[in-house]
């Protein structure tokens, strides 16, 4: 297997296709192309972190860098922090929902946002020609705690009622999956005056589920939140940009609604007109929701740089992704899973619903999210099969096809992580969704 190169970085297998010298290599393409000023390095807690970041540091301070590490920190937070500090750019180690074994980059810009596709392919030029560099003339310095001023941003942002949430005294259990939201997250929801348990909250790289927030790893959450008698449960992912509901019962709302009941809350408080910007994939309910409000759903391709420079040129005051990321441009321009478990709080403070009731008042979708094997399959041969086939069906091909009916859709992708082939359907019942993945998937057999 390759190294995974795209949109979203770089990713690997540890000792195979990523190794200490493709971390030095990149990092020294990636001091390249950034103007002057200190580079932050940060990583989620795979035990292969402290190897990599290290050699990141070596990396910059031979390029004539000022390294600034902060160790095990959210992946938002390391995007918040190069724009509230006005550094040149960072890097987080991380491979983000992939099993331990991988790990990668991600690349963050002076803007605090992920390096566009034209950067990034500039970038990965540079690294498979670049020399070694033996300047050391740059110096580094070590962050601890380096999260508390994110958490401290969060409290203070304009459509979060701090006092509503505190008079509450929510029961809140979060699921950290032993990853870099493992002391902010839980210190962030305490902060607003929440009681909470702590269920994987151990930054040491072992994931004790699947590191994907997804219904079917969040089984432990959902019997601990019975067990504790919470109002909520909160889980992410192993670098932290994602969040994904468990509801008093301890069952998991889909993570297409974290975004979902956010934007609710959101424009119930603000009133706002702006458009909300989502991906391709993310769910019909969306659009739902917006209407509910007389605003409208402008959808980018996958991935969350697309969706930020959407959200920037239509100037969107909130956006997101249907994976639990969501994107609020008075914290950051990133996926925050603090700013969305502080949002959800600020939802369930609106009226005297559970997160049950809550969630069954949401306009009501059923999405499977399927794949295959990229294998040696060209994965535009696949999409013009489709597209042939369903000829009379609306279109999109932004990114991959996206074929989309009245109340149903699917879309069709090859992976920016991973090499697979993503088949993505909703429909409003499990019947109907079903029966649309078993179609598109006898076709592109």
């Amino acid at each position: 297997m390759e190294l995974i190169r795209g949109i979203s970085g770089i990713r690997g297998i540890v000792g195979d296709t990523l190794t200490e010298s493709t971390v030095t290599r990149h990092l020294q393409a990636f001091s390249e192309l950034q103007g002057e000023g200190d580079i932050l390095l940060a990583r989620d807690s795979r035990s292969h972190g402290e190897s990599f970041i290290d050699a990141g540091c070596t990396a910059l301070i031979k390029c004539g860098r000022n390294a600034v590490n902060y160790g095990i920190i959210p992946t938002p937070t390391a995007q918040f922090l190069v724009e509230k500090n006005k550094m040149a750019g960072g890097v987080v180690i991380t491979a983000s929902h992939n099993p331990t074994q991988w790990n990668g980059l991600k690349f963050i810009d002076s803007d605090g946002c992920f390096i566009n596709a034209e950067k990034n392919n500039r970038l990965f030029e540079i690294a498979d020609s670049i020399s070694p560099s033996h300047k050391n003339s740059g110096s580094i310095k070590k962050i601890e705690n380096g999260y508390q001023p994110h958490i401290e941003h969060t409290l203070n942002l304009s459509i979060i009622d701090v006092k509503a949430i505190k008079n509450r005294s929510f029961s809140v259990v979060v699921d950290a999956v032993n990853g870099a939201a493992s002391l902010a997250l839980p210190e962030m929801v305490e902060a607003l005056g929440c009681k909470v348990q702590r269920l994987f909250c151990e930054p040491n790289g072992d994931f004790p589920r699947g590191p994907e927030p997804l219904a079917v790893n969040l089984k432990n959450l959902g019997e601990a939140v019975q067990l504790h008698n919470a109002d909520v449960g909160f889980a992410t992912d192993p670098d932290g940009d994602r969040l994904a509901v468990v509801d008093e019962n301890g069952l998991p709302l889909s993570e297409e609604y974290t975004l979902a009941i956010c934007a609710d809350g959101f424009y119930n408080t603000t009133n706002s007109s702006k458009p909300l910007v989502t991906n391709l994939s993310s769910t019909l309910a969306l659009d739902r929701v917006a209407e509910k409000y007389g605003c409208s759903v402008i959808r980018s391709a996958v991935g969350e740089i697309n969706v930020v420079n959407k959200m920037k040129e239509v100037n969107a005051e909130l956006g997101g992704e249907g994976n639990g990321g969501v994107i609020l441009p008075e914290s950051h321009y990133g996926r925050d899973s603090l700013v969305a478990a502080a949002m959800f709080l600020n939802r369930m403070t609106q009226d005297t619903q559970k997160v049950s009731e809550i969630f069954k008042s949401m306009p009501q979708y059923v999405m499977v999210k399927d794949k295959i094997g990229l294998g040696s399959v060209d994965p535009q041969s696949i999409l013009d099969k489709m597209e042939q086939k369903y000829s009379d069906v609306k279109s999109d091909k932004t990114d991959g096809l996206k074929l989309s009916w009245d109340n149903s859709w699917v879309h069709i992708r090859k992976s920016n992580t991973e090499p697979i082939i993503r088949i993505y359907a909703e429909a409003p019942t499990q019947s109907e969704v079903k029966e649309l993945v078993a179609k598109v998937k006898s076709i592109l057999k």
